[in-house]
C-alpha cells in the first residue's frame, strides 16, 4: 500500500487570525512548502451522514479574491460530480450558478471602478 501525505501549516497572529497558510504533499512535484491565502476542506463523514469544512484564509487576502476562490471552488465540485457519478444535471446546475456568480463580479467590479 502507498501512502500519500498533504500537510497544512497555519501561522494565527495574537487573536488566533491566520497570517500565514503554507501547504505541502508528498506527492507535490516541489519538493518545498507552498505558500496560500486560502483553503476549503470538506470532508465527509459517513457515520452521522453529513460535511465537516475547515474554511481558512490569510487576513490578507482581498475580498474580490476571496470570491473568486469560492466560484471556483464550486466549479471544481461541479466537475467533480460530472466525474464521480455523471451526473451531467447537477453539474450543469452548478456550472450554470458559477456563470451567474461570474457576471454578478464583473457588474461589481465595473460599479467600483
Amino acid at each position: 500500500m502507498v501512502k500519500s501525505d498533504i500537510n497544512f501549516s497555519v501561522e494565527l497572529d495574537e487573536q488566533r487570525v491566520p497570517e500565514r497558510i503554507t501547504w505541502d504533499a508528498t506527492e507535490k512535484p516541489e519538493e518545498v512548502g507552498s505558500e496560500t491565502t486560502a483553503i476549503n476542506i470538506s470532508v465527509w463523514d459517513p457515520e452521522v451522514k453529513n460535511t465537516m469544512r475547515i474554511d481558512l484564509w490569510t487576513k490578507e487576502m482581498p475580498v474580490d479574491e476571496m470570491k473568486k476562490f469560492y466560484i471556483d471552488c464550486l466549479g471544481g465540485m461541479a466537475q467533480s460530480i460530472l466525474n464521480s457519478t455523471g451526473d451531467e444535471f447537477m453539474s450543469g446546475e452548478m456550472n450554470a450558478l458559477c456563470d451567474k456568480l461570474i457576471e454578478y463580479l464583473r457588474k461589481e467590479n465595473e460599479e467600483n471602478r
